[in-house]
């Protein structure tokens, strides 16, 4: 791992979060989706999205795919690279909450060693643990990307819930049922940010 070198400083600015947030009217925070492929993370966290822009939330959504087509697009699916990915996510979802955003992660992020890793770069509260459960039957019957299909072919190496495993979330600050409506668990969650006073509208 690279080491920090001495001359590099972290610099502390004028404008805090505390004043990001209240230009923003609500907290930043991050939404941390997990489950497995196709168990409708980026589809829920979308959703969501979309209803807290509707009432001025200022958010993010960080997926998977995309990230891999920049920030990661050198890193592979092996467990060091997958760690690596979301060691990356992580400390861009953070930079987001310092500005006062509401991120929205959808990874499949597998293992909760690295969830945790998430989880402990930011403050207590900052971190909302997102499970999307799915049944890998379900899961691997919408098989949107068709690559359960592949998986089960041998086309495809070290994937979540064929080959990979997957550990589930011991204590998330929300369990979803992904069989459920979309509206349904939207609203499950928009109740969760208003009894957490993360959102106010």
């Amino acid at each position: 791992m690279a080491q920090h070198d001495e001359n590099v400083v972290w610099h502390a600015y004028a404008v805090t979060r505390e004043e990001r947030e209240r230009q923003h009217g609500h907290q930043g925070v991050v939404l941390w989706f997990t489950g497995l492929s196709g168990s409708g993370k980026s589809t829920v966290a979308g959703a969501l999205e979309q209803a807290l822009h509707q009432i001025g939330v200022s958010t993010y959504l960080l997926d998977g795919d995309n990230v891999r087509h920049g920030l990661c697009r050198d890193l592979g699916f092996s467990d060091a690279d997958r760690k690596e990915n979301i060691r990356r996510v992580g400390e861009v979802a953070k930079l987001m909450v310092d500005a006062g955003l509401v991120v929205l992660t959808a990874f499949i992020s597998p293992h909760r060693a690295e969830r945790q890793m998430v989880r402990d770069l930011l403050a207590e509260g900052r971190f909302v643990e997102v499970y999307v459960d799915t049944p890998l039957a379900v899961c691997e019957a919408r098989d949107p990307k068709g690559l359960y299909k592949k998986a089960r072919a041998g086309e495809l190496c070290n994937f979540t819930g064929i080959d990979s495993a997957y550990e589930a979330p011991e204590q998330p600050e929300i369990h979803l049922d992904g069989e459920q409506l979309v509206t349904k668990l939207t609203a499950q969650l928009l109740d969760l940010l208003h009894d957490r006073d993360i959102i106010r509208s």
